[in-house]
């Protein structure tokens, strides 16, 4: 290949430059999100790191659920697609047409789109009405060792800060 080009390697810190996008595993290996497109979990992906803006701004509404603004340009740009397939891959996620992964809300009078991200683990409720009284007390034992394991972890990072300080 004549037109290749050589790259640089990454050196020490250099390395640690870049952020990520994360795109949760379940909508590639759960049964129920493999009738979407890779560009839709993609988006999904690249709307839960517009979640960190929202939380930032507070931008939450009246019952405290969080949104983000993301407009048809800026969903083109980021996936290098025309409008008609943003809106396309809008649709698949949304709760009217699609999975059911957004909802989005209009405003009115030329203010933008509230867009809702919907929780992606998917959960059985049938199997949680099935437990028995001895799985329940299993459940509730490993969430009291998980919220003492966490209050350790927090008291031993304050200890650092301390120490840092």
């Amino acid at each position: 290949m004549k037109d290749r080009i050589t790259l640089s390697y990454f050196y020490g810190r250099e390395a640690e430059q870049y952020s990520f996008y994360k795109i949760p595993k379940l909508l590639f290996t759960e049964e129920y999100f493999k009738k979407i497109s890779v560009e839709a979990k993609v988006l999904y992906g690249l709307m839960l790191d517009r979640m960190s803006l929202s939380m930032k701004n507070q931008w939450l509404d009246e019952e405290g659920r969080a949104y983000i603004y993301y407009s048809l340009d800026d969903i083109m740009e980021a996936l290098g697609c025309s409008n008609k397939k943003a809106i396309s891959i809008m649709k698949e996620l949304d709760t009217d047409a699609g999975i059911g992964l957004i909802e989005k809300k209009r405003q009115g009078q030329g203010k933008p789109t509230m867009i809702y991200l919907k929780q992606f683990v998917i959960q059985d409720f049938q199997k949680c009405k099935n437990y028995t009284s001895d799985e329940k007390t299993a459940i509730s034992e490993v969430k009291n060792l998980h919220v003492l394991k966490c209050k350790n972890d927090m008291s031993r990072s304050e200890e650092f800060t301390r120490l840092e300080v």
